[in-house]
């Protein structure tokens, strides 16, 4: 296989990945809906799934392919460019962030904790079964604090309120709602069947074409995952963060980019190490890991202010371009 065409595999199958994703997590969220299941599970778990799903995915399929040591490099990649990267350009494009909500009692916590958790589990070298289960399992605490302590609120009401519009829409087109019910059912089951089946070939694909770069390059399938496959699948972090920041939500912007930290320092690492221990490449655990430790520092010290400055953003987008030249020992 040429250089070229490992290339455009890679690029075509992460994007099938990513949208396969929001294909999948879209019609579940309608099915929950349909099914009656809790705002909770659609609003909090499916939501918070859904910003880091491809990371998941693709660290899955590492595993099983047989490169284990993409899990813990995409994760970190990924963790560093929602930082660098998005908060970065939001900052600039916004031109001034104030957080006016209260994160201190929750989000920044879950953020600061899952990062111990994570850089406790990867300093020597591999994460083990034992440190997976970990991992989970403080995400599972999380789950259970937001459901009891009310903390899930804005995203069970943006639930609520889907569903309030479906059945308003179902009272004023009472005349064949049945009719439309199938049709939606139909939709949603679709979605999930082809954002299912787009997940699973974008994922095996873009390893593989890892696999074949890597060999090409002669660059450690490790470095791959925490530049390119980590920017990949930051990026519907970084359309959503935008999209909020140009509509003056930033609170939604900043609480995605926590979420999903959050998420992939937990369960992107925690679920694919229950399957094999998962080994960390020498690149990440020697610039990469500290790299997030110290930008994940800087975001929460920024957040605790509750503002984020235009010159931050691009101080921020400098650093990212200093750590991807770093990771390929270009300065």
């Amino acid at each position: 296989m040429t250089l070229l065409i490992a290339v455009i595999i890679f690029i075509v199958s992460l994007a099938v990945l990513v949208k396969g994703s929001d294909w999948l997590l879209s019609g579940a969220e309608n099915v929950g809906l349909s099914l009656g299941l809790s705002p909770f599970v659609i609003g909090v778990i499916l939501v918070g799934i859904g910003t880091s799903f491809p990371e998941l995915m693709s660290g899955l399929a590492g595993v099983f392919s047989g490169i284990p040591e993409i899990v813990v490099a995409n994760a970190t990649g990924s963790n560093i460019a929602n930082i660098l990267l998005v908060v970065g350009t939001i900052a600039i494009i916004a031109r001034h962030i104030t957080i006016v909500r209260d994160l201190i009692t929750l989000e920044l916590p879950l953020l600061a904790i899952s990062t111990l958790l994570f850089l406790g589990s990867v300093y020597d070298g591999e994460v083990t079964l034992i440190e997976a289960i970990i991992l989970c399992l403080a995400y599972g605490i999380y789950i259970a604090y937001s459901f009891f302590s009310g903390e899930a609120g804005a995203s069970i009401a943006a639930v609520e309120k889907t569903a309030e519009l479906k059945e308003e829409v179902e009272e004023k087109e009472i005349g064949f709602s049945q009719f439309m019910d199938g049709v939606y059912a139909l939709k949603d089951y679709g979605l999930l069947l082809v954002g299912a089946a787009a997940v699973y070939f974008g994922a095996t694909y873009l390893v593989d074409s890892v696999i074949t770069l890597s060999s090409l390059l002669n660059i450690a399938p490790g470095v791959i995952s925490i530049t390119a496959i980590a920017f990949g699948t930051s990026l519907p972090e970084l359309a959503v963060s935008v999209r909020a920041v140009t509509l003056g939500k930033t609170e939604v912007a900043i609480g995605n980019i926590l979420g999903s930290n959050a998420f992939n320092a937990l369960m992107v690492v925690g679920i694919p190490g229950l399957f094999t221990t998962l080994p960390v490449d020498e690149q990440t655990l020697a610039i990469g890991v500290p790299a997030m430790a110290l930008v994940t520092l800087i975001f929460i010290i920024s957040a605790i202010s509750k503002k984020i400055f235009h010159w931050e953003g691009m101080m921020f987008l400098l650093v990212y371009i200093f750590f991807m030249l770093k990771l390929f020992a270009v300065m």
